[in-house]
């Protein structure tokens, strides 16, 4: 358990330590006191949920708190279903690509920890994604989520570059449970 002093709490917020301290011991702000000591010490899930409840920006807990999900498709219905349940309060952030080059640029900027791509892009286009995410050992670790079409065809491919397969059509909420599963074991999404 992380826990932080009200001088890096106050960093965090960008406020005076002492208003940090007034939070604290006007009970609004959860911690405890170190024995036989007045220093104070705020566990890290207590300071985000009193960030959260109060509206204030999460700043640099931000990237530990929530999962970012990329999702490569080019179906507009399929990316605002996957969206509406994969709300920023439930602590996923969503970025959008429509296509290989824009997944790379992407994954290069917005560094996600999961990526769904759609196979009704293109097969060939979705598993160059897949693979070439897997190559670079900066994505080595990142959830690959695949969606594949129920045209009827047969989807054949080494599967070893893919954490998951749904099959359309699928449950979102039940892809957003699989993903918060995956992803909440990897960091700690509160």
């Amino acid at each position: 358990m992380k826990v932080f002093t009200t001088g890096q709490v106050a960093k965090i917020c960008k406020v005076a330590p002492r208003t940090v301290s007034k939070w604290f011991d006007s009970g609004r702000l959860k911690g405890y006191r170190i024995p036989g000591s007045q220093d104070r010490r705020i566990p890290r899930e207590y300071l985000i949920r009193f960030l959260k409840e109060h509206g204030m920006p999460l700043g640099e807990l931000e990237d530990e708190t929530m999962a970012k999900v990329l999702i490569v498709a080019q179906d507009q219905v399929l990316m605002e279903n996957l969206k509406r349940e994969l709300p920023e309060n439930k602590a996923f952030k969503v970025a959008t690509a429509a296509s290989g080059f824009d997944a790379g640029i992407q994954a290069e900027s917005f560094h996600p920890d999961a990526i769904i791509v759609d196979f009704s892009i293109g097969k060939t286009e979705a598993l160059q994604i897949c693979q070439n995410l897997r190559r670079n050992n900066e994505f080595a670790e990142i959830v690959l989520i695949a969606l594949l079409p129920d045209d009827g065809s047969s989807t054949s491919f080494d599967r070893s570059t893919i954490n998951e397969t749904f099959k359309k059509p699928f449950d979102a909420a039940l892809l957003a449970q699989r993903l918060q599963t995956l992803v909440g074991s990897r960091k700690e999404l509160v």
